[in-house]
Formats: C-alpha cells, structure tokens, sequence
C-alpha cells in the first residue's frame, strides 16, 4: 500500500478525485424535478433501478440522484429540525462565485432564504427544497 502525504497528513486512498454525487431522498419525483430545474439542473435519467433512483445534473458538473421512496407524510427533515441531533450529512454546499448574484437569483424565484451568514470574508446563504434537505450557496473567501 503506498501512503502519500498532502498538507502533512498521510491518507491512504489516494484514487478519490471528487464527489462523484448526492443522494437524496424525495417524496415526488416532479416536485423535485421543476425545482431543481429552477437552480439550473438538467434531468438526465429515471426512475431506475430498485429503490427507484432519479439522475439530475447542473452544467457546473454537480450531480444529484432522487431516492424515490421518502414518506409522503413527512414534513419535517430528522437531521435539522428535531431537537434530538441525530448523525448523518445536514446538508449539500455548491459553490457560488457571487454570494450576491445567486441569492438575488434564488430570491427572484420565489425561493425562501432561510439563513444568510458572512464570516472572515466568505459569504453564504441557506434554503430548503421541497423535501426540507438544505442548500447551501458559499462563495469563499477572496474569491
């Protein structure tokens, strides 16, 4: 096994280049669909496959799978809005390169902002889709 060393720490599995997708859990496929379609995505594929799964993709190269299968009947996301914080990922961050352009834009689509932020330099802002995953828009530092 060769080990490499990137900003003096050793990792082993050197073969990850990137994020290859997002899997998320959705309760309807159109619902879904028409609103990532108005943040740029393009659909690509489904339902397929057992669970079943959807494929959309934005032209930046992010791409995300609908799990097909949430319960209709929930309205509330378990990772963020119980007060219980059980573990798993909270929420996806895409990187803008103005914070100020995306959020008029997402303001502009009739689309709530649920929290903005600015700290040392880096600004982002947070909303929520149908299925209550959170979305954040983060333009780093400098940038």
């Amino acid at each position: 096994m060769a080990l490499t060393v990137y900003k003096n720490r050793v990792y082993i599995v050197k073969e990850i280049t990137r994020i290859n997708h997002i899997g998320l859990r959705v309760k309807d496929l159109d619902t879904s669909r028409a609103f990532y379609e108005k943040l740029g995505f393009i659909f690509i594929a489904g339902p397929v496959g057992p669970e079943p799964v959807a494929i959309m993709e934005h032209p930046s190269g992010v791409n995300i799978n609908f799990i097909l299968n949430a319960d209709p009947k929930c309205s509330e996301n378990v990772l963020m809005d119980i007060p219980i914080k059980n573990t798993g990922y909270t929420h996806i961050a895409l990187e803008v390169t103005s914070a100020e352009s995306a959020l008029k834009t997402i303001k502009a689509l009739g689309i709530a902002i649920t929290e903005e932020v600015e700290v040392e330099g880096a600004k982002f802002f947070f909303i929520r889709d149908p299925d209550m995953n959170v979305i954040e828009f983060h333009q780093p530092a400098n940038s």
